[in-house]
């Protein structure tokens, strides 16, 4: 028959069922658990009696359970429970022999009960006070994975927030005036900046990108070291002060060429010392904190408060910019400190001839982080040439910042060393998918070897410009069209400027370095039809005419009068980006606009 409202711990135990079955060796007391209060108007069992009625001995002892449960859940406390909370069936064989005797609450609690589960958390949350009074108070290192409550010394309260990270806009401009409001983080320096740019405009990451800080009623310029914060730099500037975002290939270009960039009549030792640097050992000088090296000669010194000028001699220590009030000395007694180092940063003057009445074009200014608007605390300066200028600049740098200049030049040499040689320069996420294909075969095939891939490209962009020079837009070859195509392709590529004036060719060149090579195309004004190639050397601007002229019908472009023709003027670049030809150097950067 079923055992309906059986508890779980009799079904599990099968040896209940067998004693039942011998009832002839056990007694009615034996049937059932010791401290159970015995009914009296309860079936009795009989020694001699075969038939056992089961449903009489459920009910009976289910009813025992129930009498025994409120003193159970009393002594529960300390129950020791062994497989599941039953007692082995050799404890309960051996306790079950003998007579029902009354039995102290600590034999009481030795048999298989049911236990409260409040007060097995009872029992587990004495034993947590136990352990913790007896170890000492530890922080918690994983405050996150547990509550403040269950800590001994983690309290609600006592572990500060996360704050998350702030973000600011920041907005820049390019060159052609547009703009691009970009979120930033507050830890983010000029260098991330100009990278995510980079990869926001798809152009061609050769780490010469640079974030300048302009100041356009103030006539002034620089640009942001790599490690600078952008925040930080935009907390000093005011309202009408703005980011740009160009091309500077000078911004390193002393730790190539140092010769190039200090003269050796303007390095000298400081004043104890009497001695000259070796070239050698220039650029090791102004990074060891421990060396005295200074920049000396005459600057024209404006002074504070007055628009007149008046020259000077100047030396530029660690210590700050000073002059002499007397003649070239410079003993201490002699030397006036025009401006300190620490909290100030040197910017280019922009047309300080018209703003500020300079002697010359070749100004700049040290201006303390302090002013935004004012110019009577501006420390301006000028000297006889760019050169001067430009080791006057870069000596301010190196003694300001020193091994963090260097550190900023190594870490995109490091990465190009990294990376493998066909890889660079970085472009853009969609050019990087690219691959050289080879379609001359029956079945097209991946061109994995870098020189083979070069080449490839070389060949089609030649039998491209073969094509390209027997159709033009009209669709004749007559050279009375002007609209061919070899005379119009050039529109296209980065280092054509179109309409520009001689002097804005010059503004731009001096804006992203004076270093040998940089160059730009751009129309003539004198001779509509030709155009001119305007190209630095030596920290000196020279411009070279390029001519059109007829050969069988066909029109070329010549640098040398015709004795090197060229069909269009990209063929013409990229010979003078291999040869240096009549030109004094090969043509190795041009200058480029980004629209943002």
């Amino acid at each position: 028959m079923a055992l309906a409202g059986c508890p779980d711990s009799f079904l599990h135990l099968p040896y209940r069922i067998d004693n039942v079955d011998q009832t002839s060796a056990h007694g009615r007391r034996d049937l059932v658990e010791p401290g159970f209060q015995e009914p009296s108007n309860r079936i009795s069992l009989n020694h001699q009696d075969d038939d056992v009625d089961l449903e009489a001995l459920v009910n009976d002892m289910n009813s025992s359970f129930e009498s025994l449960y409120s003193t159970c859940s009393m002594q529960s406390e300390t129950t020791p429970l062994l497989h599941n909370g039953q007692l082995s069936r050799s404890q309960l064989q051996s306790s079950g022999s003998g007579a029902l005797q009354p039995m102290s609450p600590r034999q009481k609690v030795q048999r298989s009960q049911p236990v409260r589960i409040m007060a097995v958390r009872r029992l587990q949350e004495e034993e947590q006070q136990f352990r913790t009074s007896s170890l000492p108070a530890i922080p918690n290192p994983f405050p996150e994975l547990c509550s403040p409550a269950s800590s001994p010394v983690l309290a609600p309260g006592s572990l500060p927030q996360g704050q998350p990270a702030s973000k600011h806009d920041v907005k820049v401009f390019s060159e052609d005036g547009t703009s691009k409001v970009v979120e930033i983080l507050a830890d983010m320096t000029a260098r991330d900046l100009c990278q995510l740019l980079v990869y926001k405009s798809h152009c061609v990451d050769d780490n010469s990108w640079t974030l300048v800080e302009h100041h356009p009623h103030l006539g002034l310029e620089r640009c942001l070291e790599d490690h600078e914060l952008i925040v930080q730099v935009e907390s000093t500037m005011g309202s009408e002060s703005k980011f740009l975002f160009r091309k500077n290939y000078a911004k390193y270009e002393f730790f190539k060429n140092p010769m190039n960039f200090f003269p050796e009549q303007m390095v000298a030792w400081c004043q104890q010392t009497n001695g000259s640097i070796p070239q050698s050992q220039l650029l090791q000088n102004f990074l060891n904190s421990s060396s005295c090296p200074e920049i000396q000669g005459f600057l024209h010194v404006k002074e504070l408060g007055r628009k007149s000028w008046k020259k000077l001699y100047v030396c530029l220590r660690r210590s700050g910019l000073y002059c002499s009030t007397k003649g070239t000395s410079k003993e201490p007694r002699h030397l006036q400190l025009l401006a300190d180092l620490e909290d100030s940063n040197i910017f280019s003057l922009i047309a300080g001839k018209k703003l500020y009445n300079a002697p010359a074009e070749f100004g700049f200014c040290i201006k303390p982080n302090r002013v935004r608007n004012e110019t009577k605390e501006l420390r301006l300066l000028c000297a006889e040439d760019e050169q001067s200028r430009t080791c006057w600049m870069t000596a301010f740098r190196l003694l300001k910042y020193g091994m963090l200049l260097y550190q900023s030049y190594r870490i995109p040499q490091q990465r190009k060393a990294m990376l493998p040689h066909f890889s660079t320069p970085v472009r853009s996420v969609s050019e990087n998918s690219l691959v050289a294909m080879d379609f001359s075969g029956q079945i097209g095939r991946v061109i994995e070897n870098p020189a083979e891939a070069q080449s490839a490209a070389l060949e089609e962009g030649h039998a491209w410009r073969k094509r390209s020079t027997r159709m033009n837009i009209l669709g004749s070859q007559s050279p009375l069209h002007p609209s061919t195509l070899s005379t119009v392709i050039h529109r296209t590529q980065h280092w054509f400027h179109g309409r520009i004036s001689r002097e804005e060719s010059h503004r731009i060149i001096k804006q992203q370095g004076l270093v040998d090579g940089l160059f730009l195309l751009r129309d003539s004004q004198s001779n509509p039809k030709a155009f001119v190639l305007t190209l630095c050397h030596h920290q000196k601007i020279k411009h070279f005419q390029i001519l059109p002229c007829e050969d069988d019908g066909q029109i070329f472009f010549s640098l040398d009068d015709g004795n090197t023709k060229f069909s269009d003027l990209i063929q013409l670049v990229e010979f003078y980006q291999l040869n240096k030809g009549v030109l004094p150097c090969k043509l190795k950067h041009h200058c480029i606009r980004v629209a943002l």
